[in-house]
């Protein structure tokens, strides 16, 4: 266990993915890089996953860049890193002009407020880490390295890394009996991917989502990994520049299949389907990915290959 982090911390959310996560750094790398942290504010104390360094030892420090590791939002502080993983329901808000009164622990959405220095603007910009519903999984941590923290640790290859090619996908799969689903979520086979650009790249290579990875052809993985580097390229492209809070609208706008069930597939017209499982649903389309068969909607099912 790194020294600073509390045994719980170890965290796994589907959500936001990828190309959102990389558009809100681009968005804080023009904003927030250069400016100095005032302060710090935390409205919920359960949102801090590390005890040393405390959060208050990057107040008067420089944000010096902004990267992501997967699906953690990474803000280097002049050598201290600020990791975020924004979890289910976790956002970012910014603000040119943060209200001047403090933040009420446990009476507002509010879990973290980053104040930045800017003595050319009339009020303080910075940004709002903000959390809806009752699952309280949003996390954040003050690390020296980012390896520190358990998820990034233990990430898999990015996806848009350009050293990761067909080959390096076909060794990933290779053996596996894993639904090729599942492979495409697990954080520590590949960084980055969740439910909703799984459903995507998946619909784009025309692959069921109980396919077993292991026994994809060779034709079938070349087709995996140019769905996996379009998709997720295309919506880095689509998010790139758009403000913070127009990014899940963008993202939904974006989808084919995901989030669409009784709509009719823009590839073939056929009607997207959907199966449900206890936290989460999939969305895929019949003729598109498993030749016109329609996966079983009943969560203990033996759902159709």
């Amino acid at each position: 266990m790194p020294c600073g982090i509390a045994p719980r911390d170890v965290h796994t959310g589907p959500v936001p993915e990828l190309p959102e996560v990389e558009a809100l750094a681009g968005f804080l790398r023009e904003r927030a890089v250069g400016r100095v942290i005032a302060r710090i504010d935390v409205g919920a104390i359960s949102v801090l996953k590390t005890y040393d360094p405390p959060v208050t030892s990057l107040h008067g420090l420089e944000v010096t860049g902004v990267g992501r590791h997967g699906k953690f939002l990474d803000l280097d502080v002049s050598g201290l890193h600020l990791v975020v993983h924004l979890s289910r329901a976790g956002w970012l808000r910014w603000s040119d002009a943060l209200p001047g009164t403090p933040i009420r622990p446990g009476k507002s959405p509010i879990a973290l407020r980053v104040r930045l220095d800017d003595p050319d603007l009339p009020g303080d910009p910075g940004f709002d880490l903000t959390e809806a519903g009752t699952q309280k999984r949003l996390a954040v941590y003050v690390v020296r390295d980012p390896q520190q923290v358990p998820g990034i640790a233990t990430l898999g290859p990015d996806p848009l890394d350009p050293a990761f090619d067909v080959a390096a996908l076909q060794r990933i799969v290779e053996g596996s009996r894993q639904q090729i689903k599942g492979l495409l979520r697990d954080q520590a086979v590949l960084a980055g991917i969740g439910n909703a650009y799984s459903h995507e790249v998946l619909h784009a290579a025309k692959l069921s989502p109980y396919a077993i990875a292991g026994k994809l052809s060779d034709g079938e993985v070349e087709r995996l990994w140019t769905a996996m580097r379009t998709v997720l390229t295309d919506a880095v492209e689509a998010a790139a520049g758009k403000p913070a809070k127009e990014l899940k609208d963008a993202k939904r706008a974006g989808m084919r299949v995901h989030g669409r069930a009784g709509q009719a597939c823009p590839v073939c017209g056929d009607t997207v389907r959907e199966v449900s499982f206890a936290d989460r649903a999939l969305q895929y389309c019949p003729t598109c990915q498993t030749g016109g068969k329609v996966l079983a909607d009943r969560r203990l099912s033996r759902l159709l290959k």
